[in-house]
């Protein structure tokens, strides 16, 4: 049996930023994920400068035989509606492709990685955690996306609705699809005509991302599976994309379906008793665009340093870890991350009608829609990583 000072169940961007900061703090960790890395991770996959300046991301290395597109522009709109293109001298994102991402930042943790193998049970026995018989550890770190076994295992309660998603990523040079009018770097982003989610294409280096993602209220759960009905839109936001010449025909590749929550409709429960959750795992995707790496990576980098100040102090009980909800709220807003979306009480048809005249505004569609909701530009980055420790 494996013993380690934190188990970090999860390889994405949460789960190695986690392991990262608590690697350079001098813990032993050790990652483990069912997939083999680099793992096939569809995404849309853009990262924001502030992504890049909390990781402390080295670009010019990082872009050596990888993807990474400077997204210098914007177009955005109502299926069916006008849109606007919005350009900026500076980058304002770069387009990567996750399975390269997950897999560079994984690589460079510096933790001890148990790839290719599910976790099993959990079980909490005295002040450690035995997990599947394989390893013990003090600290628990559930990392696993939306479907988290640490999250499960905890009695996660349902989540009061998901954004179920279908997507494809396929090189443009196979002939799976050709790119038609989409320009590099400029990611196109269609809101539905109920605004229960948005449709994007996006073109980054040689490879092309396309999907959608709707909002499906789901007190048992159920959503996490939207089924035909998800496909059905799909199916038409591709044939819109085709009469607008954005594509030239429909992608032969079939798309994979996922599920995560944002932070208004999670009901789970992030730390207690020798255990945090992160990223997805925690319901941490942004409540207004559903964007998921910069809180998968901040949420890492809180729950580090929650564990650090736990472990110095000798305990990891929950009032020991209370600072890790207390850094999410301060964050992301206890207000943004629980209850009901005021908006909400609005007939529908009253929500439908004023987002058609805000999103016909060229200015709401960049400084509200674009600058506040999609790349949270206002929001300072956290501090970044810390440098790994210099050995003598």
């Amino acid at each position: 049996m494996r013993r380690c000072d934190v188990l970090v169940v999860g390889g994405g961007p949460a789960g190695s930023t986690c392991a990262t900061a608590l690697v350079r703090a001098g813990l032993d960790v050790v990652v483990a994920d069912q997939a083999s890395f680099p793992r096939d991770k569809v995404c849309a996959g853009w990262i924001t400068p502030a992504v890049v300046e909390e990781l402390a991301l080295d670009l010019a290395d990082y872009r050596q035989g990888r993807t990474l597109e400077a997204v210098r522009g914007f177009r955005l709109g109502r299926m069916g509606d006008r849109t606007h293109l919005h350009r900026y001298a500076d980058p304002m994102s770069y387009g990567i492709r996750r399975c390269e991402f997950d897999h560079y930042l994984l690589e460079r943790s510096g933790a001890r990685l148990a790839l290719g193998l599910r976790v099993g049970a959990v079980a909490r026995r005295g002040a450690r955690w035995i997990v599947g018989d394989r390893f013990e550890t003090d600290m628990l770190v559930g990392a696993g996306g939306h479907f988290c076994p640490v999250a499960r295992s905890l009695g996660a309660e349902p989540d009061a609705a998901v954004i179920a998603a279908e997507e494809v990523e396929i090189a443009v040079a196979d002939g799976d699809v050709a790119a038609g009018a989409l320009e590099a770097g400029v990611p196109e982003l269609y809101f539905t005509r109920d605004l229960t989610g948005y449709g994007w294409a996006f073109r980054k280096g040689a490879f092309v991302n396309i999907g959608l993602g709707v909002r499906v209220d789901s007190p048992s759960g159920a959503g996490n599976r939207a089924g035909p009905q998800l496909r059905r839109r799909v199916e038409d936001f591709v044939r819109l994309l085709i009469d607008m010449r954005r594509i030239a025909r429909a992608p032969e590749t079939r798309m994979v379906g996922h599920a995560y929550v944002t932070c208004r409709d999670s009901r789970r429960r992030r730390f207690g008793d020798g255990f945090v959750l992160v990223g997805d795992a925690a319901g941490l995707a942004c409540e207004r665009s559903g964007e998921g790496i910069r809180c998968a990576v901040e949420s890492g980098m809180l729950a580090a340093q929650a564990i650090r100040d736990a472990l110095a102090r000798g305990s990891t009980l929950a009032s020991d870890l209370c600072g890790y909800g207390e850094a999410l709220d301060r964050r992301f807003g206890a207000a943004a991350c629980a209850g009901p979306d005021p908006a909400a009480l609005a007939p529908a048809s009253l929500r439908r009608a004023v987002a058609a005249a805000l999103m016909a505004s060229e200015w709401f569609s960049r400084r509200v829609v674009l600058e506040r909701w999609f790349l949270r530009s206002g929001e300072e980055a956290l501090a970044p990583l810390s440098q790994p420790a210099t050995r003598p």
